[in-house]
């Protein structure tokens, strides 16, 4: 591979910047810089590492134009959106600071003729792989927990984001956290592979694709570290006979578009009972033609273009694969002419499996739209899937909307009635293929500590 790296900006197709590739030494030279941080970094009070947070999260606020601009540069997010993901992060390091003396905080237990502890100690250098459709939030996600409970941490951006990721390394150090706490490493994936099987690196969480989940998981267990991935989905919306159909359309069409719908957690697949389809067909497409794309630097475009050109046109496939297999293309489905990665709000209808539109995840504004005759068939449609991430269910019964998304969707999260984004103080994850572990909510500050037992005997 070369040793230096271009960044290109997705919506004029401009180079925006050259970095120098990390070499293997180098990237080992930083990992032993990360652990003897550690060393230090472990026996900080957890005040003093809420503060630091805290600080974090006022810089945060303090810079967000500067982060949403680079964001709008670097993968083509709106600013509006850019300005949204950075007071998300300013609210996981408030939550986390907050929560965090509590959640790490050891417990006493019974112990006949004795007294036990159950301590959360740190275990070092945890390495975190990480995606660039929200470039400031995925690495605060995990970070920000990892921090707290006295690790160190190093990331791996992905390359078409690495302005963002050199930022949150300076971001840390002027929020206080001590040199080589957090680091950066600009480096390939053979690097990458060698950072995770080394001695000092004792943890690995990746979020990413489904395909890079189990390549970096199998590389991981054979040195026997543990990892968290959180990977994609094709999350099913539930839209049922009682539903308020233009409140749905409306919600779903967000859901789904949301970012140029590059989300894990957007709505793709909208599961319709037979008989409010034609109605939220047609509030469904109304919304879609109200989208305007183009400039993300522009406060009235709504949607900026997909981040590169191989995923633009990765998506373009699918939508055509999915139309070759019999789906029907009622909206958009052509790149339009011109500079940048630009897609327009695209619906299918008559989606089915052996579909892509159905099977796989569709990472752009592609909604797929699938009629059913009943709720059974609605639940058995969400639920064929190799993914499980997120969800929705659209009802006025509350009561029974509850019971299917606790009882019956096989998925990590559900949303009733609504589309939310994460929650600092809710759990983050998914089940099946959309991986394993949980971030936000308290549980990823539990994720990479050694749970240790203490058994105090009386004398």
């Amino acid at each position: 591979m070369s040793n230096t790296h271009k960044t290109i900006n997705p919506a004029t197709e401009d180079v925006l910047e050259t970095y120098s590739v990390m070499s293997r030494q180098e990237a080992e030279g930083i990992i032993e810089q990360t652990h003897h941080a550690f060393l230090n970094w472990r026996k900080t009070g957890f005040e003093e590492r809420a503060d630091i947070l805290r600080k974090t999260a006022a810089l945060i606020r303090e810079r967000q134009d500067d982060y949403a601009a680079l964001m709008t540069r670097e993968m083509g997010k709106t600013l509006a959106e850019g300005k949204q993901e950075c007071e998300l992060c300013a609210a996981i390091c408030e939550y986390t600071a907050e929560q965090g003396p509590t959640k790490l905080a050891d417990e006493t237990r019974e112990l006949a003729g004795g007294r036990a502890v159950v301590s959360y100690q740190p275990q070092g250098v945890i390495y975190g792989i990480q995606p660039w459709n929200f470039p400031l939030y995925q690495v605060i996600r995990y970070s920000a927990a990892n921090l707290m409970a006295g690790n160190t941490v190093l990331l791996k951006h992905a390359n078409n984001v690495w302005g963002m990721a050199l930022e949150v390394e300076k971001l840390y150090r002027d929020a206080g956290m001590p040199e080589h706490a957090f680091r950066t490493l600009l480096i390939d994936h053979e690097v990458s592979d060698a950072v995770i099987e080394h001695k000092l690196v004792r943890g690995v969480t990746l979020t990413g694709s489904p395909n890079a989940g189990r390549t970096v998981a199998q590389r991981a267990a054979k040195v026997l570290k543990k990892t968290v991935l959180e990977l994609g989905s094709n999350d099913a919306y539930l839209v049922l006979a009682d539903a308020d159909i233009k409140k749905a359309a409306k919600i779903c069409v967000q859901g789904r578009t949301y970012n140029v719908g590059q989300t894990c957690v957007a709505a793709k697949r909208f599961i319709i009972e037979e008989p409010v389809y034609e109605e939220f067909r047609e509030a469904c497409l109304a919304e879609m033609e109200k989208l305007s794309f183009g400039d993300p630097t522009n406060s009235d475009t709504k949607m900026g273009p997909m981040a590169r050109e191989d995923l633009r046109d990765g998506l373009h496939e699918q939508v055509r694969k999915s139309i070759e297999a019999g789906a029907t293309c009622s909206l958009g489905g052509e790149i339009p002419e011109g500079k940048g990665y630009f897609y327009p709000p695209t619906v299918l209808e008559n989606v089915a499996p052996g579909q892509p539109a159905y099977d796989d995840e569709l990472f752009g504004p592609v909604a797929a739209l699938i009629k059913v005759k009943d709720v059974a068939e609605a639940m058995r449609v969400a639920n064929d899937s190799i993914y499980g991430l997120g969800g929705g269910i659209f009802s006025a019964d509350e009561d029974e909307a509850l019971r299917l998304a606790r009882d019956e969707f096989d998925t990590g999260m559900v949303n009733i009635n609504g589309y939310n984004l994460a929650k600092p103080n809710l759990p983050f994850g998914g089940v099946k293929q959309s991986g394993y572990g949980r971030e936000h909510g308290g549980f990823g500050m539990h994720e990479f500590v050694n749970v240790k037992s203490v058994m105090v005997s009386e004398s």
